[in-house]
């Protein structure tokens, strides 16, 4: 898989960004809410991230900066948003290797925590983190009152 940093407004971050609303449509019942603008995934306080085989776009996802507020976020954290691989690229390893590119560009920005927030109907979602080292915290942004909101954290050192 070839990524190339797109920005989140890009088409092919677009068009695969809507297909992972309606993912969570079929999922959930309805799209994400979580506010989400093209500015956030600029750097140096965000990256926006389009993962391409034989060049169509199959994969993508994104980190943007956070600091520290009251539901437990901290200085230095980074969100990651809309990770997603289309069905037919599944069980590729590509979603682990979007992952720890992300993980890499958002310590290189200087990035000392890297959180998300996912559902329980996404198990597969949830094994992938927990298999790279996430671990549950404290419920955060749009979602953090649902009993289907999970947020894990990982801590980026090293």
């Amino acid at each position: 898989m070839e990524l190339r940093t797109t920005g989140y407004g890009h088409p092919d971050a677009a068009k695969l960004a809507a297909e992972v609303q309606q993912e969570y449509v079929r999922r959930y019942g309805d799209i994400d809410q979580t506010a989400m603008h093209e500015d956030h995934f600029d750097a140096p306080y965000g990256l926006f991230v389009v993962g391409y085989l034989d060049g169509d776009p199959v994969a993508c996802g994104g980190w943007r900066a956070k600091e520290s507020d009251a539901d437990g976020l901290r200085d230095g954290d980074a969100e990651l948003k809309r990770m997603y691989v289309v069905e037919r690229a599944r069980g590729r390893g590509l979603a682990r290797a979007l992952l720890r590119h992300l993980e890499a560009t958002a310590r290189e920005a200087g990035r000392t925590r890297l959180v998300l927030e996912t559902g329980t109907e996404q198990p597969e979602a949830i094994a992938l983190y927990a298999s790279e080292g996430y671990l549950p915290i404290t419920k955060f942004g749009y979602y953090k009152h649902s009993e289907q909101s999970v947020c894990m954290g990982k801590p980026l050192d090293g």
